[in-house]
């Protein structure tokens, strides 16, 4: 796969990733596993744990892209013990990686996206290193995370040549023999969040599970702060960075709406961003629906802004079609996205309908969902989208938006405006330049939508409530900072 900074190629289906640790003064397997099935949501290529039995690393890593986490690994739980152990859902690479150095034995696992692979490739096996584990034919890049952790004579020095070595992004969990090492990346595109119970601390950048495993969130990492947590408490290791690029596609799109990231809930913010959205849209409709499941939010703000009903007249059936991503070829995807989303005709004959989604990426399922509205009876429909266009690939982060810039149906759109996808691209990133309205119309034209708004940028921060500067925004703005 072939990655330059200009122009990110990325596989379509790439979600992101999620971790989950453990240390317990009791067997930890079932936490081990229930809270890493619990970031099922970020991945869907590969599942791996890692345990410290007393005396050794034992490691299991399974194929997800046809089954689930829980299938997959449930059938091992009774050959696994300990009391420690991380665990991996991943889209890039199978993990965790079993090391043995001068720093002792460790199994690493890693949310990353580097983007300067090759180069680094190059300088460790110029000094003499070597790669023994491949993904689809291509280094593995967690090894190469741990190699650089192996240049260190400490663990937390090893980190630090890791946020140095990087361009893009890595944050990471090691298992030794008697701790967990985790480190945020060094702006915090993700979080890395801590809880505890009686006899137990746990770590993970998806706290969705942690309720119906007894945990309360005790501590949020800052970026590029590395901790060390044992069964009796966390300490701290290197001081956090003083600034801080959270990716703010969490509370649009990738996160779970129970999950809280930096204090803050996904789903309240979606709620927030929809009602703000509906005070300032003086559409007359008959009720709101969204578009399941990260579109739902939006829409039950949407609908109280509006005060209008919030209908569902999509349903998702997910007993037979879990995945809209599995398949290889884009098509296909597309195909088995359309079945997982039933429209309740009954709604739909002479509505007008506000639909509310979170975001617009290439555009086909929407449109062939719109047409199925249409068929249905409905007399209108009206898109409002949670976030602004999507103008830029993401270089930091490996999830569903991260495509080339060249399948966003914003860059077709511009491309065929101006002979040039990246011309004028400040014009149309601005809310309600000539240029933005002509796209936005043109988006709508080609989805045969009513009429379509986005959320404006300001909008989204403003809901989120962190300081502009502390986000990450460069996949609507192009705002970059490596």
């Amino acid at each position: 796969m072939k990655i330059t900074q200009n122009n990110l190629i990325l596989n379509s289906h790439q979600t992101m990733g999620g971790f989950f640790g453990t240390i317990s003064k009791e067997e930890c397997i079932n936490d081990l596993f229930y809270g890493t099935d619990y970031n099922s949501h970020m991945g869907t290529k590969r599942g791996g744990l890692a345990t410290w039995t007393g005396t050794n690393l034992q490691r299991s890593i399974h194929n997800l892209e046809n089954a689930y986490f829980r299938n997959k690994f449930e059938g091992e739980l009774g050959k696994f013990a300990g009391k420690s152990g991380i665990g991996i859902i991943s889209d890039t690479d199978p993990q965790p990686i079993v090391m043995n150095s001068h720093l002792g034995k460790f199994a690493v696992v890693t949310v990353a996206k580097i983007v300067n692979m090759v180069e680094l490739e190059k300088k460790l096996i110029d000094e003499g290193n070597h790669f023994s584990e491949l993904s689809s034919g291509q280094t593995n890049p967690t090894e190469l995370v741990a190699l650089l952790i192996n240049q260190g004579n400490t663990f937390a020095e090893g980190i630090e040549n890791v946020f140095n070595s990087i361009k893009g992004s890595c944050t990471l969990l090691i298992l030794t023999a008697d701790k967990i090492i985790t480190a945020r990346d060094k702006l915090g595109r993700i979080p890395v969040i801590i809880g505890k119970k009686d006899n137990a601390y746990c770590v993970s950048n998806e706290p969705c599970g942690y309720p119906n495993l007894g945990y309360e969130i005790i501590y949020n990492l800052g970026p590029g702060e590395i901790v060390e947590i044992t069964a009796d408490g966390f300490q701290q290791i290197r001081k956090p960075n003083k600034k801080k690029q959270i990716c703010s596609f969490l509370w649009v799109y990738y996160g779970y709406p129970v999950s809280e990231y930096e204090g803050l809930n996904v789903d309240i913010i979606r709620y927030k961003g929809g009602c703000k959205m509906a005070k300032e849209d003086d559409l007359q409709v008959d009720f709101v629906a969204g578009i399941p499941d990260s579109g739902v939010g939006h829409a039950l703000g949407y609908a109280v802004g509006k005060g209008v009903p919030y209908k569902r007249a999509f349903i998702k059936y997910t007993p037979t079609w879990p995945r809209s991503f599995t398949p290889s070829h884009q098509e296909h995807r597309e195909f088995i996205a359309k079945m997982k989303l039933i429209p309740n005709k009954s709604l739909l004959k002479n509505q007008r309908i506000i639909f509310c989604d979170d975001s617009i990426v290439r555009g086909t399922q929407l449109r062939d969902n719109v047409n199925i509205l249409y068929n249905y009876g409905a007399k209108e429909v009206h898109m409002r989208i949670a976030c602004p266009p999507l103008l830029h690939a993401c270089q930091y982060l490996n999830f569903t938006a991260s495509k080339s810039h060249l399948e966003l149906i914003t860059r077709r759109i511009i491309k065929r405006l101006e002979g040039d996808d990246a011309k004028d691209l400040e014009l149309y990133q601005k809310t309600d330049s000539p240029q933005y309205l002509r796209m936005v119309e043109e988006i709508r034209k080609e989805l045969n939508i009513t009429t379509l708004k986005f959320n404006s940028l300001e909008n989204l921060v403003e809901s989120i409530g962190l300081p502009k500067e502390d986000l990450c925004t460069h996949c609507w703005d192009g705002s970059s900072c490596f």
